[in-house]
């Protein structure tokens, strides 16, 4: 499982010219399912995310969580972080699951997530073609993947 997390001051989903999800304060994830997947690496994902020290205190200093902050999220299905760019110039997607596997996954990682923070995660669409906008705070932006435990 892949995220890119980034910390933000405003973000907005848009499908079809309807705004499905809005936020101020928070995190705007977009997240890859493989096939590998399972409930362990969601608990350890949604873990270190509801935890993670990645916006100012009152000395400027990246010491608070989402949490702390009473941030906001929304996650966004993304399988294309999961693109394999080795051979050619077309990526491959073969890692990413496939929908059958990769939505299950996805909504207990949103669920899973929302009890880590104690509050609603808004989401995006999974399969839709989204717009979404956001104004990257910082810029803080955050790779994690649950199979390289950096």
């Amino acid at each position: 499982m892949r995220v890119v997390l980034q910390r933000v001051s405003s973000a907005s989903v848009t499908i079809a010219g309807e705004t499905v999800a809005a936020i101020q304060q928070g995190l705007l994830i977009l997240l890859g399912v493989e096939d590998a997947d399972t409930a362990e690496d969601i608990e350890w994902l949604t873990a270190k995310i509801a935890k993670l020290r990645i916006f100012n205190d009152t000395e400027g200093v990246m010491n608070l969580s989402v949490t702390d902050v009473g941030g906001d999220v929304i996650v966004v299905s993304q399988f294309t972080l999961h693109a394999a760019t080795k051979k050619g110039n077309r990526p491959s997607y073969i890692k990413a699951a496939r929908p059958e596997v990769a939505v299950p996954l996805y909504e207990a990682f949103v669920n899973q997530l929302a009890q880590h923070l104690n509050k609603p995660v808004q989401t995006g669409r999974f399969g839709a073609n989204m717009q979404v906008a956001l104004v990257n705070d910082g810029p803080v932006t955050i790779l994690i993947d649950s199979k390289n435990r950096e």
